[in-house]
């Protein structure tokens, strides 16, 4: 996909791409998710943004897209209070507001990677020790992809990705997650090319 595809489909008022990746990000590509979230906030109207709040890909792209126009970027967070001094997003929602009970896909979905399912159940049932609250994390990037009558779902998901070790830990359970759920997943693969190349 082009970039002038990808905003003729995307660039709408329900448009919503998710921005995600890798804590770790190669140091030649730091500046590129910066400028890949900046170009897509600048070429767009009615597209909103979503991003984790993690370190990494999440607050570059996150970076990007505040530089230009933070009142469309949205932070979903694992728990109140998550990286509070580096959101940049005009929006944050937080897993702690959210009743579980009442979400029973972004449960399902979440424990589809079975060593995560104990922790998911515990972290239901209101455990909140340090194992269980890793649970917080992939509810968090399920209910992201899936949303629910609060938030609405991503229409396509654009990742930075390590490549060497792809669809691994959150970053590929959000992944899997859209793909299961219909909604595309590009990364730098094809990303770089609209940086680099413009629309091509």
């Amino acid at each position: 996909m082009n970039l002038e595809t990808f905003l003729e489909q995307y660039d709408r008022e329900n448009g919503l791409v998710l921005l995600g990746g890798k804590r770790k990000v190669d140091e030649a590509f730091k500046d590129r998710c910066i400028q890949l979230g900046a170009l897509l906030a600048k070429k767009t109207k009615a597209l909103k943004f979503r991003t984790g709040n993690a370190d990494g890909a999440d607050a570059l792209f996150a970076q990007g897209v505040a530089s230009i126009d933070p009142s469309r970027l949205q932070s979903v967070i694992p728990y109140q209070g998550h990286r509070r001094k580096s959101n940049l997003a005009y929006d944050t929602r937080s897993l702690d507001h959210l009743d579980l009970a009442q979400e029973p896909e972004i449960v399902y979905q979440s424990k589809a990677d079975a060593s995560m399912a104990r922790l998911v159940d515990q972290y239901v049932q209101g455990e909140r020790h340090r194992f269980a609250q890793k649970a917080a994390y992939i509810l968090r990037d399920t209910w992201m992809v899936l949303g629910n009558e609060e938030l609405s779902a991503a229409s396509i998901g654009l990742f930075y990705d390590d490549l060497l070790n792809p669809r691994k830990g959150g970053t590929g359970h959000t992944m899997n997650t859209c793909s299961r759920n219909g909604v595309p997943v590009i990364d730098q693969r094809t990303w770089l090319a609209w940086i680099d190349h413009g629309d091509s």
